[in-house]
């Protein structure tokens, strides 16, 4: 649109110019405009992936604080969508949360730890000092199997 109205402003000023002066003088305007707009372009869409560009040694930090947060939810016996719709944020949110993307603000990581546990701090999430994590740790050792009585062993055999 101004590179269009500095044309129009021109021609006007201008009118004995030659055709082909005319057309030079679009071209150039048109050129302008391409650019103008390739530009815009390129900086309106620079999203940086922070997991790139953090040293590996942040990212596994992060990637440890997403799966500590996963174990948290599932001890207290919660879904992503609902520890999402309490902590106000979306279940997509929540998954890259628990996958342990860099690109979220620390007031989301907050805000799903009080939404999934609401009197732990992120220091005690760090520390795992949870009862329902001790409880959940507990359920997934590895129990002793006892044998199978014959008679299973016959319902199994084909």
């Amino acid at each position: 649109m101004i590179v269009k109205s500095i044309f129009m402003l021109l021609m006007l000023e201008f009118r004995c110019i030659s055709f082909f002066c005319r057309t030079l003088l679009l071209y150039l305007c048109m050129l302008v405009k391409s650019r103008i707009a390739r530009l815009m372009f390129v900086f309106s869409n620079m999203k940086i992936n922070q997991n790139h560009v953090m040293p590996a040694s942040r990212v596994m930090e992060m990637a440890m604080i997403g799966q500590r947060l996963a174990r948290l939810r599932i001890a207290r016996h919660m879904t992503q969508a609902e520890a999402a719709v309490r902590a106000g944020i979306s279940r997509n949110t929540a998954y890259r949360m628990e996958k342990g993307d860099a690109g979220l603000a620390m007031g989301q990581v907050l805000r799903y730890i009080d939404a999934i546990a609401p009197a732990m701090s992120l220091l005690q999430l760090l520390q795992a000092e949870d009862p329902a994590l001790a409880a959940l740790e507990a359920g997934e050792k590895r129990k002793r199997t006892r044998g199978l009585s014959k008679e299973e062993l016959n319902k199994l055999d084909f």
